[in-house]
């Protein structure tokens, strides 16, 4: 089957491979329908990376599949089930993973950046990491369930109100996710920054009311004119603007750090978090937020087709990737055939 793999910094060649098969009584197989683009590859295949990965590893966590095959122990699915995947492989020993912190597991792994993914025909994995999901899902919109449900794992810490303002900055996939889910929960203000014109139009489908580009407008400005004291929430989705949510939250506000950069290092006047009684938190991946994802998927709440800018084969996933890294798309689907 070909397959695109993680060769070395900065390198993602297209191999053949065999076919996958289950190795323990509690695997699975998937015929791979649909997988999708993350920032997060963007960011392994930078150099520097952006993201650890392994050398060799076939890419791609988030994907949508059939089932084909099953260990003998396997019992939350059959044959011929529809799948979403969970990438999170967790050990369930450590202290968070007793304690029901699965998604800081000290002894995790995560499926298409340190083993075998989904940019691929089939994929094998543990059981527990997939989920059943309505056919009726279209594939373009059901490869969503990974980001998503890390948006609202996210937004599950924020608590959001009715009436509430937002800043996201950063108007890529999570972005935009943020903007329709904040959105439902009743955001009465909006405001997504970004330098991509491209990227904020989509923001202004998604539900955003007010759309700032640093590069032509003084974001702090434009924020207060708005608010009039500043957003009662901050959200940075690019992972280095800290310092610039800082200027932007109203006192007693929140600030979520959802975006990772390893390399960036901003500069925290530590003083004003204490005096004006700024709640930060950051955000990692998911826990337990899938089954509500699904709902939410095949409920078809949010607008998620204007999310889907590309289609393309995995013949051509280096073109994607240039395309991704562009910034000239919000989400690119990859089929496997």
């Amino acid at each position: 089957m070909l397959t695109a793999v993680f060769e070395k910094v900065g390198s993602l060649v297209l191999q053949e491979r065999e076919v996958p098969a289950i190795k323990s009584n509690r695997d699975v197989r998937v015929k791979v329908e649909a997988a999708s683009i993350c920032g997060t590859d963007v960011h392994i295949l930078a150099d520097p990376p952006g993201h650890p990965a392994t050398p060799g590893v076939i890419q791609g966590h988030e994907y949508v599949g059939e089932i084909v095959e099953i260990g003998e122990a396997v019992t939350n699915v059959k044959v011929g089930d529809r799948v979403v995947i969970d990438p999170t492989i967790t050990c369930g020993e450590c202290h968070y993973c007793q304690t029901g912190n699965q998604n800081l597991c000290e002894n995790g792994s995560s499926i298409g950046i340190f083993v075998d993914g989904g940019w691929a025909k089939y994929s094998v994995l543990p059981s527990k990491n997939v989920y059943k999901i309505s056919k009726s899902v279209p594939s373009e919109i059901a490869v969503l369930a990974e980001p998503l449900s890390c948006v609202i794992g996210g937004t599950e810490k924020l608590k959001v109100q009715p009436g509430d303002n937002v800043v996201i900055i950063g108007a890529g996939p999570m972005g935009q996710l943020f903007t329709q889910v904040l959105k439902a929960a009743g955001a009465t203000e909006i405001i997504c920054v970004d330098l991509s014109e491209y990227r904020l139009k989509v923001a202004g489908s998604s539900g955003a009311t007010h759309l700032v580009n640093p590069g032509s407008q003084d974001v702090q400005m434009a924020v207060k004119e708005i608010t009039g004291v500043g957003a009662d929430v901050v959200i940075d989705c690019v992972g280095s603007l800290f310092g610039q949510c800082m200027n932007l939250v109203r006192r007693g506000g929140q600030i979520l750090l959802v975006g990772m950069n390893e390399h960036a290092q901003p500069p925290i006047k530590q003083y004003d978090i204490t005096r004006h009684e700024i709640t930060v938190k950051g955000t990692f991946i998911q826990n337990h937020d899938f089954p509500k994802v699904i709902k939410i998927l095949e409920s078809n709440q949010l607008n998620l087709d204007v999310l889907i800018t590309h289609k393309i084969s995995l013949e051509n996933i280096h073109e994607g990737m240039e395309i991704m890294g562009k910034g000239d798309a919000i989400k690119i689907v990859v089929y496997p055939n």
